[in-house]
């Protein structure tokens, strides 16, 4: 199969390209091409000269980029703004996918058709240590997001833990900020420290809480959004009690074999619930089912 998708979000991207199929990726001046990504099944190319079995939209603005005649379907990454929120598609006639069950429940699609795909990742490996007794946070601009993605909550949990805090423009908070890493030395940054700290309030479910579980760090997290269904108890702790949380960061930098247990808990449920093969599976049926 032959699927046309811009290359918007490059972590769930680069799961996506993953599914044996051909994935034709728009360059500029319509989009940002492979931006030197390896993904050998994936080519850049003109997309007013694309052939493709379906596309796979991410944007509103590239339902009016897509050649006549090729079937879509529309995918929402993002959590409204607020939960009577009207999505862009609303009453469409075609398929919005979520992917998060909670974005799916907050988004008021209309008459649209909905399904949720939920996240899979590449599995980095089971490469923690936690040998260095601090929290790591991954999370983009987090000066601009503020309360939504927590920042205001980091000094109480740096009471608790150091903090280094990895992502885009990270580095405006200070000694804290790390920046931003590329995937293999995120992951190696990620897999020495203690435990993975998620203090988002509300946003879609990052995939670098995924890669965290999966590398093997337990987890400390704000009881908001989809965070609820991704962390189980064994897994770490989630609350919307930050004093609780603050309590079970202190926990986990102090107790080492707890961490182990807790993430070792942690990568077995990412497996089963976020794994690859799963992920690409579920897209394989709706795809070949709208596809025809």
């Amino acid at each position: 199969m032959k699927i046309l998708l811009w290359h918007v979000h490059g972590s769930w991207t680069n799961a996506f390209v993953r599914g044996g199929h051909e994935y034709l990726i728009p360059g500029p001046p319509n989009g940002i091409g492979l931006s030197g990504r390896d993904w050998p099944a994936a080519r850049e190319v003109d997309v007013s000269e694309v052939d493709a079995d379906i596309a796979v939209l991410q944007r509103p603005v590239e339902v009016g980029l897509v050649p006549t005649g090729i079937p879509v379907v529309y995918l929402e990454h993002n959590t409204p703004k607020f939960p009577n929120q009207a999505h862009p598609l609303k009453d469409w006639s075609g398929t919005i996918v979520h992917v998060t069950h909670f974005n799916d429940l907050m988004w008021d699609c209309g008459t649209a058709r909905t399904v949720v795909i939920e996240h899979g990742v590449v599995d980095p490996g089971l490469r923690y240590t936690g040998e260095l007794p601090r929290a790591a946070v991954v999370v983009n601009d987090p000066v601009r997001r503020g309360r939504a993605v927590g920042t205001d909550l980091l000094p109480r949990f740096a009471e608790a833990a150091p903090l280094d805090v990895y992502g885009m423009k990270t580095r405006k908070l200070g000694a804290m900020g790390r920046g931003d890493h590329d995937l293999e030395s995120l992951h190696g940054e990620l897999a020495v420290r203690r435990l993975y700290l998620h203090p988002v309030r509300w946003t879609s479910l990052g995939l670098s809480l995924i890669e965290a579980m999966h590398l093997g760090l337990p987890v400390v997290a704000l009881a908001c959004t989809e965070a609820v269904r991704a962390v189980p108890p064994e897994a770490g702790v989630v609350s919307t009690d930050v004093d609780e949380l603050v309590r079970a960061v202190s926990e986990l930098v102090a107790d080492p074999a707890l961490a182990r247990q807790k993430g070792k808990h942690a990568r077995e449920f990412a497996l089963a619930r976020y794994g690859l093969d799963a992920f690409l599976r579920s897209w394989d049926r709706l795809l070949t089912g709208v596809s025809g």
